[in-house]
């Protein structure tokens, strides 16, 4: 087995348990932010978190796949650990822009949902006070 061989072996065995990981992590610990995005509907947050983590396994260990080759040959264990972290190193940023990317989406959307919310609120508020300012009248 050339060091190659032993490059792609090692980048296989790093960077899709590293996607794996961060896919877990990211899917555990983002299920509370998307129960608030959805304004506490269990089930609606579930299946976007699902749907999320697919997509994300699909653009991961797609990059993963299709990076494998590129660096050229390897001649020495030097070369194999030079290529090995330009590598790994990538996909680590890849892996950070997406979940950066996510993570400003899913903002933007809770934003939005709470100046609704609030809005909502203040426009009853609103009405309240206008009807109150008219006494009941009695019905005949």
């Amino acid at each position: 087995m050339d060091y190659t061989v032993a490059t792609y072996l090692a980048y296989l065995l790093t960077a899709v348990p590293i996607t794996i990981w961060v896919a877990a992590t990211l899917s555990r610990n983002g299920r509370v932010f998307l129960t608030d995005v959805f304004h506490g509907e269990d089930g609606l947050a579930d299946a976007v978190n699902r749907l999320l983590v697919v997509g994300f396994y699909l653009v991961n260990l797609g990059f993963v796949m299709l990076y494998l080759r590129g660096g050229g040959d390897v001649a020495d264990l030097t070369g194999l650990l030079e290529t090995l972290s330009v590598k790994i190193g990538v996909v680590m940023l890849v892996l950070g822009v997406i979940h950066f990317v996510n993570v400003m989406v899913f903002s933007s959307m809770r934003r939005r949902g709470r100046a609704e919310a609030d809005r909502a609120r203040q426009a009853a508020a609103y009405q309240q006070q206008v009807y109150a300012q008219y006494p009941a009248q009695p019905r005949r």
